[in-house]
């Protein structure tokens, strides 16, 4: 996918079948059309999350929830991580020209802030958590997986992009995460074992010849 320097006025006005002149008009110029673009696909991400039925009795479920959307998220639209990565080769120089990524971004915080003040005034998350830090713990698990799934592929020698490994690094977040946030020895922070995991073993145990009785 291009990015603002491989995309052409020209290319975009075919792909929108109209004129390049109405670019120009509605938006001012290429660079300011690039920004909304930017404004956009955030906006877009909020709205998906706002059509989200997380738990409001269960902190706990409502954090695995949100994990699991913004996995899903990154899967379900790779032009959402194209378009990041290359504003990010630009050193965000059009994200930084908006007036609007923040008061944008501010959504996607409060909504993990209210899943952490439910967890913490329960008594199950850690008091000193914050919200930014694990919006970025979640977003950079999910951004870079799958910005870099082509080289980690080819680096690791393993189908990075397959379900059983797209499924392993959910559960890797959700672990990650909750071992973070879950006050220790309330028993909510996974010892280690998702899902997948305990299923894997139970299927090795089966396997598993008896040992043999000592004398």
């Amino acid at each position: 996918m291009r990015g603002y320097e491989g995309g052409r006025v020209e290319k975009i006005s075919s792909l929108a079948k109209t004129y390049d002149r109405m670019i120009y008009y509605y938006f001012g110029s290429k660079e300011k059309l690039f920004v909304e673009v930017l404004e956009t696909i955030y906006i877009q991400l909020n709205e998906a999350e706002q059509a989200l039925k997380l738990d409001p009795e269960d902190p706990v479920r409502a954090l695995t929830q949100l994990i699991d959307f913004v996995w899903g998220y990154y899967l379900d639209h790779p032009e959402f991580v194209a378009i990041l990565s290359s504003e990010n080769m630009s050193q965000g120089k059009h994200a930084k020209k908006s007036s609007r990524l923040r008061e944008i971004s501010s959504y996607a915080l409060s909504v993990l802030d209210a899943i952490l003040a439910r967890g913490k005034a329960a008594g199950l998350f850690q008091p000193d958590v914050l919200a930014r830090d694990i919006y970025l713990v979640i977003a950079s698990l999910g951004y870079f997986y799958n910005s870099n799934h082509h080289t980690l592929s080819a680096f690791l020698g393993e189908p990075m992009m397959s379900k059983p490994a797209l499924e392993h690094w959910r559960d890797v977040i959700q672990r990650t995460v909750l071992n973070t946030v879950c006050v220790p020895g309330t028993g909510l922070a996974p010892a280690g074992e998702t899902p997948a995991e305990a299923e894997a073993a139970a299927l090795v145990a089966r396997k598993k010849p008896a040992r043999a009785k000592r004398a």
